[in-house]
């Protein structure tokens, strides 16, 4: 009876603590995938930015060309 009551404790102890280091893990991959959703999102951002200003720029380009035209 005593073996049976020891091999329970310790099945016990094995379960509780594999289920700790799956909680433990799980937690540590969430916290992980949201930082690299905030840096993705700041990217995002970084790239809609850029394309803003290229737009910009070829404009102020085409306006440049046109002031030279009127120039010459």
């Amino acid at each position: 009876m005593t073996e049976i009551t020891v091999s329970l404790i310790a099945f016990a102890g094995t379960l509780v603590g594999s289920l700790g280091g799956i909680l433990a893990a799980n937690k540590l991959s969430s916290y992980r995938i949201e930082q690299l959703e905030k840096k993705v999102a700041k990217h995002n951002n970084l790239v809609e930015r850029m394309y803003a200003v290229e737009s910009s720029v070829k404009s102020a380009h085409h306006r440049i060309d046109d002031l030279r035209n009127e120039i010459e």
